[in-house]
């Protein structure tokens, strides 16, 4: 089948197949080594023992030739040789004299025909008044039985080669498959896994120690995952939560405005009502946008260090009007010098200082503190410090959490506020690589973030 144009192809292989087929070839190699090793050393044992032998029965022709040649001469050792020639069978022997007349040979045909697979000896024997004193005999044997019984060996051997091998590829095929049975029940599992299903998990009866850190990393991954989903579904069922009052209140007031003839100053103050409640919702809209570049890794953009007093000065100047009319002094305590994005900085103050000024009792004083960091050098501690209503320590933890809201008591009559900014202040510390801290005691709330200078 062709892929589409730019698809790479992917071809897959079975292990099971691959691995059989490797340790089946392995398997043959080995044992042809030592098979052909063991094939060639017996060879040469019984080439030797060939030798062997073929001398052994030469000596024995000539002790008999020589006893023969002393009792009854030349005409004796003929007779001993065509005597004994029937007992000669697969071997023959060519008897000459001193001065290179043939005395005897056994003919080259019936019992004495022989292969190419043969061995001679030639050796002399005395016989003093025969033949000159001396006969030359060449004695040659054939072994073609032996080599017939080696090249047989050969075959067997070969055999138990390729037999082995297959049992090998076989054995190990159905081994291979067996122990990958726990990879295809994990594919199951896997396979299980839905949106809806979020909360399954991969397991194992008998566990292989190889897969279970990859396990325990999918696992996790899962559990990540779940809690994302859970975090996006309460996020968007958030959103419409917040959205449906300002749409709720333009829809009603538009409707309402046209629903009969009205004076332009009326119109226009319902025109003034639909804008707030329009810049509430682009003000929404903006930090979940600006919350979502932070959920993707966005990072701080850093300039040369400056004082991290003095930009937090510069916020409280920022909230003159809202600290007058809350009736709390601020005062900003330490100073860092840092490298941070001071815009980015300066709104998460902000937003904390923000908070603050709502809650904090009437007369009292709000601290802003800039210190390093005790429990982590390295780091700054930026923190904003109230008197006023104490938060319960099961809301704490969920204080930075997005459309979060302790209770209507701490809400701010006639105030609106979409319950972002503490998320946003949240963002701001992942992006300067610090975390959130918030604590309240003894009618004391602290709230602030670390971040790491550059």
């Amino acid at each position: 089948m062709n892929a589409p144009c730019g698809t790479p192809i992917i071809c897959s292989h079975s292990i099971s197949v691959r691995l059989s087929r490797k340790l089946a070839v392995l398997t043959m190699l080995v044992l042809g080594v030592v098979f052909a090793v063991s094939w060639f050393t017996i060879k040469m044992l019984i080439v030797e023992k060939n030798r062997e032998e073929l001398a052994f029965r030469g000596d024995v022709i000539a002790r008999i030739l020589e006893a023969k040649a002393r009792v009854g001469g030349e005409a004796a050792c003929i007779e001993l040789l065509q005597a004994d020639a029937a007992m000669r069978s697969n071997s023959r022997i060519e008897v000459r004299t001193a001065d290179g007349r043939l005395l005897f040979a056994d003919p080259a045909d019936g019992a004495h025909t022989l292969s190419e697979h043969v061995q001679s000896h030639q050796f002399g024997v005395n016989t003093p008044g025969v033949g000159g004193g001396r006969l030359d005999v060449l004695y040659t044997m054939d072994f073609a039985a032996e080599a017939r019984m080696g090249r047989n060996w050969a075959v067997v051997l070969v055999l138990l080669t390729l037999l082995a091998g297959t049992v090998v590829a076989i054995g190990t095929y159905w081994r291979v498959r067996r122990q990958l049975r726990p990879l295809v029940d994990l594919a199951a599992q896997t396979r299980a896994i839905s949106p809806g299903r979020l909360d399954q998990r991969l397991s194992l009866t008998d566990p292989a120690e190889e897969l279970l850190p990859w396990i325990e990393q999918f696992n996790a991954l899962m559990s990540r995952l779940e809690r994302s989903y859970a975090q996006l579904e309460g996020f968007n069922a958030d959103v419409a939560h917040e959205l449906r009052t300002p749409l709720a209140n333009l829809i009603g007031h538009t409707e309402l405005a046209l629903s009969r003839e009205r004076p332009a100053a009326e119109l226009q103050e319902t025109l003034a009502n639909n804008l707030e409640e329009l810049q509430r919702l682009a003000a929404m809209v903006n930090d979940m946008l600006f919350l979502s570049q932070a959920d993707r890794g966005a990072t701080a953009r850093r300039g040369a260090a400056v004082s991290l007093s003095a930009l937090a000065a510069q916020v409280v100047e920022f909230h003159e009007a809202a600290i007058d009319e809350a009736g709390v002094q601020v005062r900003v305590e330490g100073d860092v010098q840092a490298a941070v994005d001071e815009p980015l900085y300066k709104r998460a103050v902000s937003n904390l200082l923000g908070n603050a000024i709502r809650f904090a009792d009437r007369g009292s004083q709000i601290v802003i503190r800039v210190a390093p960091e005790a429990q982590v050098p390295g780091q700054v501690e930026v923190t904003v410090s109230n008197a006023g209503p104490a938060i319960e320590p099961q809301h704490l933890s969920r204080l930075f959490d997005r459309f979060f809201r302790v209770d209507t008591a701490r809400h701010c009559d006639g105030q609106t506020h979409h319950g972002l900014g503490l998320a946003i202040v949240a963002a701001i510390a992942r992006m300067h690589a610090g975390r959130t801290l918030a604590e309240s005691a003894a009618g004391t709330t602290r709230v602030g973030f670390t971040l790491a200078p550059r």
